[in-house]
């Protein structure tokens, strides 16, 4: 890539970032909102502590993470709620408002936008919800910590929960499951973006709803539906392995695995075919 496409690709990307500010918004928010209910939650915490600290080991920090982790999901959700609308709206939007004349008169390619609008869900998000995330937890440590000071119950909570770690698990959950194996669903919504004139939702929805009813009817079988809910549940079993939660303290990673899974290349692949399909469609669609 050399140095033009690669300045390019760069205000691209922050392009989208000055047009969509739910990409930045969105994950503050749902935080913000999620640590205001952990503050008013934390009210008879010492006496919930003491309760806690009489479990067996695994249980303590079962019971101290949990509220952690509820905030990660929650963060994860928002995020990925997010890239979903907006991977639907990408390339839809410039056509329905006519932005596209503007944007395709330029010196920049429809790979190199393509890529950027991809490049949102794929990196950006995940590296903005990891932030967030970061942040909200260790807020949600110091306020802890305050509350337990009077009581010397402060140090139970950093001793039980470990922040490093479960940002780096977070991460590595991000990386893998929130780009690389989500890859091949926000290739298809900007691919539907590309193509739709109106309704861009139902028709991201509608045909792999038709896929999946015509195979019931025909031969009696699920298996498409069986193969969308795998993806969408993030292949787990081929991600980390056996805690339930990509932030469990029991939780091993299995990168290989992983990284040695079918279904992570098959995904690539069909992701790169969808994107390749949108950069052709952005070239040809007219204005809606």
């Amino acid at each position: 890539m050399n140095h033009d496409t690669t300045r390019n690709l760069y205000w691209s990307i922050r392009r989208e970032l000055w047009e969509s500010r739910s990409i930045y918004l969105a994950a503050p928010a749902a935080a913000a909102l999620f640590f205001v209910g952990f503050v008013i939650s934390t009210v008879g915490m010492p006496e919930r502590r003491r309760s806690v600290l009489l479990l067996n080991a695994a249980q303590q920090r079962a019971a101290i993470a949990q509220p952690y982790h509820f905030a990660a999901l929650l963060i994860m959700f928002v995020v990925s709620v997010v890239g979903v609308f907006y991977c639907l709206d990408a390339l839809h939007g410039e056509r329905r408002d006519r932005s596209i004349l503007f944007w395709k008169s330029l010196p920049v390619s429809d790979w190199t936008t393509v890529l950027a609008k991809a490049s949102i869900p794929l990196v950006v998000l995940p590296l903005v919800g990891f932030a967030v995330t970061f942040v909200t937890q260790l807020w949600m440590l110091i306020w802890s910590s305050v509350v337990l000071l009077p009581s010397g119950l402060s140090a139970t909570t950093w001793a039980r929960f470990d922040l490093l770690r479960e940002s780096l698990l977070l991460l590595y959950h991000l990386f893998t499951v929130h780009s690389l194996w989500y890859a091949p669903i926000y290739g298809w919504l900007l691919f539907v973006s590309a193509w739709a004139r109106r309704a861009a939702f139902l028709w991201a929805a509608l045909p792999l709803l038709a896929i999946g009813f015509f195979e019931k009817v025909a031969f009696n079988t699920m298996d498409f539906a069986s193969l969308l809910r795998h993806r969408i549940d993030g292949g787990a079993e081929a991600v980390t392995m056996p805690g339930s939660l990509p932030m469990d303290p029991m939780t091993h990673l299995t990168p290989g695995l992983f990284l040695a899974s079918p279904g992570l290349w098959v995904g690539l692949a069909v992701a790169a075919a969808f994107l390749w399909g949108a950069v052709r469609l952005r070239r040809y669609r007219e204005p809606i």
